[in-house]
């Protein structure tokens, strides 16, 4: 049993925020027209961001350290700041634009639980034709593109199609009046839209109902291909099929379940589980044979290199897999063999059944399988001494950091030497989440 006082920890953090007392942070925002106190704790531990700002700052004479951003509003980074203290967010009575440009913002500091309810509200709550249409089409495209934009697909869909109207006034009201020209207008002012939708996660009669009305905005191979998949779903289209996004699940209060991944959906731990088993074509996934189980969130557990040779030590059958900042790459490997964190000195175990990937994602329009090729250079299981700048280390795929953080410029790197082929175009990038789990077969 566990006692609980959210509330008053929430309040006691506003009332540390609001006093002037021993606050050693001084953020200037608006041009430098206004400043905010804070305490560099606080700010380290609630944000990746700050952590590393704080980390190139020297303080002044008086021991206080300064961050300038200019081109935050006052507004905005004061529900930033009650954000991070009192996880607090008043948006009572906001426009949609405040939202919008609270959420970028909150992007930039790097808040993701902050950033992903934003994105959701502005779909969900701010879903009417009068906010929702306000948007600008540089709003709506990079929502379209996340996997973890909590809503119903059909409902997307159809907050897409009153926004593509609302931009044409002149369409007339009935469908039924539609020509060919008012559809070809509707195709032209959602062609950012259109590819982002995930046809294939849809019912056959939501597919019946809402989108055969509009089919003529759609190619005719995606319309194609969306009727092969209702009569015949396991034969392969030619159209992209995305991943379904998740979606929210309201459970009783009495019971609490950790989430699968932040990362990688269903249909990925579906492809993953058939490269494990070489097979040539993907388990479905009600008929997947593993359970991943989460053993190590970066988001969670920190991003220093110690700790992944802490948690995973002794660990076997393990899949590493991270977002790559700035893209949509979710890349990983997959390692047969234990982890072992006691070498005096660099150790390469030999497996023939590792491999390492890039997932279809977003802008990704294939998933890439590399097995090793060599597998005396297959893993290596990192010397005590370099555990605290190497983590998880494939032959090609690594892990690392000088600083202790996984998440700063340039701290991984995927090379082509001993797998088969390379996961991605440049050899050096940063993460902002990785997840390790443990693969186990499921019992019948």
């Amino acid at each position: 049993m566990s006692l609980k006082f959210f509330d008053k920890l929430s309040q006691n953090l506003i009332e540390l925020l609001n006093d002037k007392d021993d606050y050693n942070i001084i953020i200037e925002v608006e041009n430098k027209e206004k400043s905010f106190t804070a305490h560099s704790n606080v700010l380290k531990f609630r944000s990746t961001y700050f952590r590393r700002e704080l980390e190139n700052i020297q303080p002044n004479e008086n021991n206080i350290k300064i961050i300038i951003k200019s081109s935050i509003s006052t507004k905005i980074f004061n529900v930033i700041l009650q954000y991070i203290y009192g996880g607090i967010v008043d948006l009572e009575n906001c426009e949609t634009r405040f939202i919008y440009d609270l959420m970028l913002a909150a992007d930039g500091f790097e808040l993701e639980e902050l950033t992903n309810k934003l994105e959701t509200l502005l779909i969900e709550t701010k879903g009417s034709c009068s906010d929702f249409t306000s948007l600008k089409e540089s709003a709506i495209v990079p929502l379209l593109k996340r996997d973890d934009l909590q809503i119903e697909e059909i409902k997307i869909w159809d907050y897409v199609i009153k926004w593509g109207i609302a931009r044409n006034p002149g369409l007339p009201t009935d469908l039924d009046e539609w020509t060919k020209e008012n559809f070809l207008t509707l195709k032209t002012t959602l062609q950012q839209c259109l590819p982002h939708i995930r046809y294939f996660q849809l019912s056959n009669i939501e597919i019946y109902d809402n989108i055969k009305p509009y089919k003529k905005i759609l190619d005719e191979q995606l319309w194609e291909d969306i009727n092969q998949h209702i009569a015949l779903p396991d034969r392969p289209v030619k159209s992209v099929i995305l991943p379904p996004r998740t979606t929210l699940i309201t459970e009783l209060p009495h019971r609490t379940k950790e989430p699968f991944s932040t990362i990688i959906s269903e249909e990925h731990a579906a492809e993953i589980s058939a490269w494990i088993d070489r097979k040539t074509s993907n388990y479905l996934t009600t008929n997947i044979p593993y359970d991943f189980q989460l053993i190590l969130l970066g988001t969670r557990d920190g991003f220093a290199p110690q700790t992944f040779w802490d948690i995973c030590n002794g660990h076997s059958n393990t899949v590493v897999v991270a977002r790559v900042k700035g893209t949509d790459e979710i890349i990983g490997g997959y390692n047969p063999l234990e982890w072992d964190n006691s070498n005096i000195n660099d150790k390469w175990i030999v497996t023939k059944n590792s491999f390492t990937f890039s997932l279809k994602n977003g802008d990704i329009q294939n998933s890439i399988l590399s097995r090793v090729k060599d597998p005396k250079n297959a893993i290596t299981n990192v010397c005590k001494d370099d555990q605290n700048r190497y983590g998880p280390y494939f032959g090609d795929l690594w892990m690392y950091s000088d600083e202790s953080n996984f998440t700063l410029a340039n701290s991984c790197r995927s090379v082509f030497c001993y797998y088969e082929k390379p996961i991605r175009s440049s050899e050096h990038f940063s993460i902002i989440n990785y997840e390790v789990f443990k693969i186990v077969r499921k019992t019948i």
